[in-house]
């Protein structure tokens, strides 16, 4: 999970985790959340609870979720719309098509220079990748430095070249860090791993 102020101290969260008590206490010394945002339809398993606890947060929905839950009420979707009032001008957005499978919207912090993927670029250390499951994460290219994108969904981006515009957009961004649901995160040289791990595309 991340978690942004903005600039009127309203909060955007990303792939919110479990709600807890202490949680939701220290959430609410940043700010009120305002945006409660799945990058792709994989990282919705506690989207309710935080939009049971913050009503008026505008939902936001990337390709594929909203018919996957109907159970939601999204207010902005992805795929079609930019991030929403407030957002705009502090984080950008780019969705990486091209996928029968999964499409994932990745974002960029303009003030801390930094990109947020959740699934796209998985990165695990090597002391995560032990017995058979560590095994089969180095054969896919998961575990290092630079990490990669599981081959499963490699394989589904059948139209590779939407995929490789949103990488360009990316790179664009000259992003200094790198924010990974799945791994180490990057203080430094953020695009130069970016750029490698998302070279199959």
């Amino acid at each position: 999970m991340a978690v942004a102020r903005l600039p009127d101290e309203g909060l955007w969260v990303w792939s919110p985790i479990a709600l807890t008590e202490q949680l939701a206490r220290e959430v609410a010394t940043l700010g009120s959340v305002k945006h409660i945002v799945s990058p792709n339809r994989l990282h919705d398993l506690f989207l309710r609870e935080w939009a049971l606890r913050w009503p008026n947060a505008l939902i936001h929905a990337p390709p594929g979720l909203a018919r996957k839950r109907p159970d939601l009420q999204f207010d902005v979707d992805l795929g079609i719309q930019l991030n929403g009032p407030s957002v705009t001008d502090v984080i950008d957005q780019v969705v990486f098509r091209g996928s029968f499978a999964m499409e994932e919207v990745v974002f960029f912090h303009r003030a801390s220079r930094t990109a947020i993927f959740a699934d796209l670029i998985q990165r695990f250390p090597e002391s995560a990748a032990k017995g058979w499951k560590g095994m089969l994460m180095r054969l896919s290219g998961l575990v290092g430095e630079h990490g990669s994108t599981p081959p499963d969904w490699q394989a589904s981006f059948l139209r590779r070249s939407r995929a490789r515009s949103a990488r360009n957009a990316v790179l664009a961004w000259n992003p200094e860090r790198l924010l990974v649901a799945h791994g180490e995160c990057v203080q430094t040289g953020a695009a130069k791993i970016i750029a490698e791990a998302l070279a199959w595309i």
